[in-house]
Order: structure tokens, then C-alpha cells, then sequence
């Protein structure tokens, strides 16, 4: 078996300009474009290819979340694709058996997040950038533009080993808050989006009954890097404890969950799912209720 170079699920800047001439490496930009919406059920989303065009890590190549990174059959947005779907989709950016990846995107991490999930579900070698495209320029690395002149290399698909364990399905979230099944649901969205005070790109608003809130922007710091891991532990642990499982992350579309999902992984905890549909899915059924923010559960002070 090959080892992977990857230090952790995080790695920075420093790190990766050291090994950018490693071969087993593929740093892919996972940006997406997605604008806040104006009203409810304003849903725009756009490939962030053309601003890889203008400025990206040297090497580098795009992985379109709004394209091949997504299944384009399913109801809904960045739904992820299928094992060998995605183990295409990683060779056409010249990801093989044998190769490590380290994403990064210019928003807030949210989207490399969402790609090392998606590469951890199969069992791929993936880290993500602290800090994105922002913490690389600042560290005043070398950028490139337009496209690489080195084609993608010729590879060999990985062989995806599946991880269900790492997604959870609407009949499971509908069954936990109920009641009916032991688990934790957490809305990774800003506090507006959970108590339903700001517009949604869905069509109803609120957050899934029974939740918490832990947005993912308040577990980074002021320049987009993940909080120290001191500061990491007491904000997640202001919400959420050992006792608290297994979690089950949500967002709008299963993007700003995966944030969370990294941090709880750096955490050390390996009971973290992700409901992949997130709140696009649950608001399309008029009958799957949502809460506002007077009539969310507060947290027990103990047990439960």
C-alpha cells in the first residue's frame, strides 16, 4: 500500500510550498461561485474556473463542483456523484491511483472542504488548504494564470473504497428529530439562515426541528484559517459534547456542513456524518417541518 504525504486533513502554506514538485500531489481549486440570495428561493451558483484562470497556486488545476464534481441527475444542487462517477471525474484532473490531494478555494474554505469530504467518502488521500488562495498570497507565494501548459498527465482511476458511514439520508434525519433515532443534528449555517431571519435559496426557512446551531464561519479566524486547536475545541464545545453522538452536519446544501466536518475531524472525532441533501432536500416536502429561531430547542444541561 502507498503512503499517503499528507500530514493530517489540514496542511499549510509552508508545507505545501515545499512539496508542490511532489509527484504524488494534485492541488485541485474547488471554488465555487455562490452569490447570497436576494429572496427566497434565489438560487445561483456559478463555476469559479474563470477566476482559477486569472490567479491560482502554480500546478494547480480546477475541480468544478457545479460540473463533474456533481451529479447532475439528482434534484439537487452539489449533490455528490456516485463512487465511480467521482473516480472519473478525479482522473480527468489527473488524480490516479497513488495520488494525494490538497484543495483550497478563495471562499472561506467551505468548497476544498466540500471536495475532501466527498475524496474521504472514497477512501482517496486529501487535505485541505489552510487558508486557501488568501493565506497563500499573503505569505507572498508565487501565483500562475491561464491554463497549465503541462497536460493532464495519463492515469490510472483510483479504485474507490466507499465509506457510507460518512453520509446520512433524509429517512435518518427525519428519524432523529423525532426522536426516534439517537443522534445529533447540527446546522453548520450562519445564525441567520438557522433561526430563518435572512432570505434562503430554498423555498421555505428555518432550520430542521430538534437542531443546533454551529456555523462554520465562527470556527475560523479573521484571515479564514482554522481556529488553534485550544480555541477550535472550547467554541465546538460550547455546543456540542462527547455525549452528543453520533452528529449528523447539515447547511443548505451540504457545503458549509463539510467546513464543520473538517473541524470536528481535526478534533479527533469520528462519529460525524453528513446529510448530503441538507436543507434543499428537506424544504422541498411542505410536510418535513422547520423551526424559526422562538421555537428552537435549547440545549439540556446535561445527558440527553
Amino acid at each position: 500500500m502507498t503512503t499517503s504525504p499528507l500530514p493530517g486533513p489540514l496542511v499549510d502554506d509552508t508545507w505545501l510550498a515545499a512539496r508542490l514538485d511532489d509527484p504524488r500531489l494534485v492541488v485541485l481549486d474547488a471554488t465555487v461561485l455562490l452569490p447570497s440570495p436576494r429572496h427566497d428561493g434565489d438560487h445561483r451558483s456559478a463555476s469559479g474556473r474563470e477566476g482559477w484562470l486569472r490567479r491560482h497556486l502554480p500546478g494547480s488545476r480546477h475541480a468544478d463542483l457545479t460540473g463533474d464534481f456533481s451529479d447532475g441527475d439528482a434534484p439537487c444542487h452539489f449533490t455528490v456523484p456516485g463512487p465511480e462517477a467521482l473516480a472519473r471525474a478525479l482522473a480527468r484532473v489527473g488524480v490516479g491511483e497513488g495520488s494525494a490531494v490538497v484543495a483550497y478555494d478563495t471562499g472561506g474554505g467551505i468548497w476544498a472542504a466540500r471536495l475532501w469530504w466527498m475524496l474521504r467518502a472514497i477512501s482517496v488521500p486529501a487535505a485541505v488548504l489552510d487558508g486557501g488562495l488568501a493565506a497563500w498570497e499573503a505569505a507572498g507565494r508565487p501565483l500562475a494564470s491561464g491554463d497549465d501548459p503541462v497536460p493532464v498527465p495519463e492515469v490510472t482511476p483510483v479504485a474507490p473504497v466507499p465509506r457510507p458511514e460518512l453520509w446520512t439520508d433524509v429517512q435518518v434525519v427525519e428519524a432523529i428529530s423525532r426522536g426516534e433515532r439517537p443522534g445529533t443534528l447540527v446546522c453548520a449555517l450562519p445564525a441567520a439562515g438557522f433561526d430563518g431571519s435572512a432570505p434562503t435559496r430554498y423555498s421555505r426557512r428555518g432550520h430542521i426541528p430538534g437542531s443546533r446551531s454551529l456555523p462554520g464561519r465562527e470556527l475560523l479566524d479573521g484571515e479564514g484559517r482554522v481556529l488553534p486547536a485550544a480555541d477550535l475545541a472550547a467554541r465546538v464545545g460550547a455546543g456540542l459534547d462527547a455525549a452528543d453522538t453520533p452528529v449528523v452536519l447539515y447547511c443548505g446544501g451540504g457545503v458549509s456542513a463539510a467546513g464543520v466536518a473538517l473541524a470536528l475531524t481535526l478534533l479527533g472525532r469520528e462519529d460525524v456524518s453528513l446529510y448530503d441533501g441538507s436543507l434543499e432536500e428537506w424544504s422541498k416536502d411542505p410536510a418535513r417541518p422547520l423551526e424559526p429561531r422562538d421555537a428552537a430547542r435549547t440545549r439540556p444541561t446535561q445527558g440527553g
